[in-house]
């Protein structure tokens, strides 16, 4: 197994990139099926759903748009528990179908104040699309529509997910190694 050093800790691949473009194209094809002759705006959280958010539109073929909202929970290797807003609300999505595209769903607080956002303009219908899903961590009651992995609760780096900044451009995604 591949391993890797980012500033102080040790990883080791968990998902590779091949793994990870497979199960890509397979949501893309659900997506494209699910909303076949309709019209739906994707919205990326930034910055962790950044890569994934490109590479499953790319992989889109039905009427889209897409844009971006940046809301943090993180701090090192542990979730906050609190969301900063860090860049708001800037199109009118009011009656639009939404696709919420997000790197990883754990607790959910995240998720949840997006989707309660997405309530409030009045939007007409929310999907949720994860790359990753920690189903153990979970603690709302959101429904998870187009899920990539579910994965066990541990820290993961790599294809968009941070450590202080390091290792989004990690093509597979890696797990913290166990002393």
């Amino acid at each position: 197994m591949k391993e890797i050093q980012i500033l102080d800790k040790t990883f080791t691949e968990f998902i590779s990139e091949k793994e990870i473009s497979d199960r890509i194209d397979m949501l893309a094809e659900q997506i494209n099926n699910d909303y076949k002759g309709r019209e739906v705006v994707f919205l990326g959280i930034l910055n962790g759903a950044f890569l994934f958010a490109a590479e499953l539109f790319k992989r889109i073929n039905i009427k889209a748009k897409i844009s971006f909202v940046k809301l943090a929970s993180y701090e090192g290797t542990k979730s906050s528990g609190t969301i900063k807003e860090l860049i708001g609300w800037n199109e009118d999505i009011k009656n639009q179908e939404i696709i919420v595209i997000e790197d990883i769903v754990d607790t959910g607080v995240t998720l949840e104040r997006i989707v309660d956002e997405l309530v409030i303009r009045k939007v007409s219908g929310i999907k949720v699309a994860t790359l990753l899903f920690k189903p153990d961590a979970f603690t709302k009651k959101i429904p998870l529509h187009y899920i990539g992995f579910n994965i066990p609760n541990n820290f993961v780096i790599g294809f968009g997910l941070d450590y202080d900044g390091y290792a989004r451009n990690l093509p597979s995604i890696y797990t913290l190694k166990n002393k």
